[in-house]
């Protein structure tokens, strides 16, 4: 596909994607029990980073996936350097919030590195899968490709997240029935919302004229300009 100005659409689907990433990560501090089963807040908007992942790749192809991916985890950087700062900093002398400001946005350097490095082996693993399914379905069966990707790259996020974060913190067999239940809830996520992913995808296919297949792509995380 030759290169072109990111258009409206294309600037709007990039702007939820790293919005929900950011959000995720911020709101992931707070633990809440749905019908019985204990998840970090950050369940209710981190999958849609993975519903708007499939459309970039389904829509516009890996490569522009790839440098979304990379934007999104230097903006989150950002971010998170930010809130580090604004932490160190003195507070002024009628400011009484310290405390909890250091608790929701003082995420220690264990938890950090467990959500960057589990950002990208989830986003890469679930791009590079579904562009591949789509070559290998001639574009068939888009619900083979959401679903599918999703399995493996929420697989990959999940392990790698809560075993780096919680390793020690807890016995093996409480961390691993973590692992399964939060991954189970993150694909029925993506399941239950896949007729919006079909609506979303059907109408930016129509608007951009786009409908790319990675077929000449080198699919190396790490090329970025390609």
């Amino acid at each position: 596909m030759e290169e072109t100005r990111p258009s409206q659409y294309f600037i709007v689907v990039t702007a939820f994607f790293i919005t929900c990433l950011i959000v995720a990560n911020i709101i992931i501090v707070k633990i809440i029990t749905v019908a019985g089963f204990i998840f970090p807040a950050a369940i209710i908007i981190f999958p849609l980073n993975y519903i708007f992942g499939d459309i970039l790749t389904e829509v516009y192809g890996y490569r522009r996936a790839r440098r979304v991916i990379w934007l999104g985890f230097f903006c989150n950087l950002v971010a998170v350097a930010a809130f580090w700062t604004a932490g160190r900093l003195p507070a002024a002398s009628f400011w009484d919030a310290q405390g909890a400001y250091d608790r929701i946005l003082g995420s220690t350097p264990r938890f950090l590195a467990a959500s960057f490095l589990a950002y990208l082996a989830g986003e890469f693993s679930n791009s590079f899968i579904l562009a591949k399914m789509k070559i290998m379905t001639r574009g068939k069966w888009l619900w083979s490709r959401t679903i599918g990707s999703t399995i493996v790259g929420q697989a990959l996020d999940t392990v790698i997240v809560l075993t780096i974060a919680f390793w020690g913190t807890m016995p093996l067999a409480t961390l691993g029935v973590l692992v399964v239940s939060h991954w189970i809830a993150k694909v029925l996520y993506e399941t239950i919302a896949t007729p919006l992913t079909y609506i979303a995808v059907t109408y930016l296919k129509k608007k951009e004229g786009l409908d790319t297949y990675d077929h000449s792509t080198r699919f190396n995380p790490f090329l970025l300009k390609e």
